[in-house]
């Protein structure tokens, strides 16, 4: 059973800096990723894995979750797209759009969601707070419905 909840925070003025920071960092580093599989050729998440992980974890400041869901997101960037290429969503072999798609790599905007899980957080209920993974460290930001907050541990976020 998936159980969705939506939930605002309401972080202070330095937690929404610290938050912006780390989707500019995670999507600057997927830019980065789908730019080099691009240029490798590589684009399953194992194998993209092996060349990127250490890097994008050095450069940007991501810890070892966080970079693991940059490449499965960059990696399942890629399979979509060669799903609608496959499926002529971008038009015929050899036409203007297909090619200009064909040609360039996936991009991501710096506000493009990021997938949060268990590991980079929980839920306080008691306290009616949210502890999130940052670039800057972990936060704790205060949630606007507590009583919304799942009761049960897992899930994904999306900030």
């Amino acid at each position: 059973m998936k159980l969705v909840v939506q939930v605002k925070l309401l972080p202070t003025t330095e937690q929404a800096t610290a938050l912006e920071a780390t989707l500019r960092a995670c999507n600057a580093a997927a830019c980065d990723v789908a730019q080099l599989a691009r240029d490798v050729g590589c684009y399953r998440n194992y194998d993209l894995r092996r060349h990127v992980y250490q890097g994008i974890k050095t450069d940007y400041g991501l810890g070892a979750q966080a970079a693991q869901h940059v490449i499965k997101k960059v990696a399942d960037a890629y399979a979509t797209l060669t799903a609608n290429l496959k499926a002529g969503r971008y038009g015929k072999p050899g036409s203007k759009r297909r090619s200009r798609v064909e040609a360039s790599p996936v991009r991501f905007r710096w506000d493009a969601a990021q997938p949060y899980d268990a590991r980079m957080l929980s839920w306080q209920h008691d306290a009616r707070t949210v502890s999130i993974w940052t670039t800057a460290g972990r936060l704790r930001a205060r949630a606007n419905r507590s009583d919304a907050l799942p009761q049960i541990r897992g899930g994904h976020g999306h900030p």
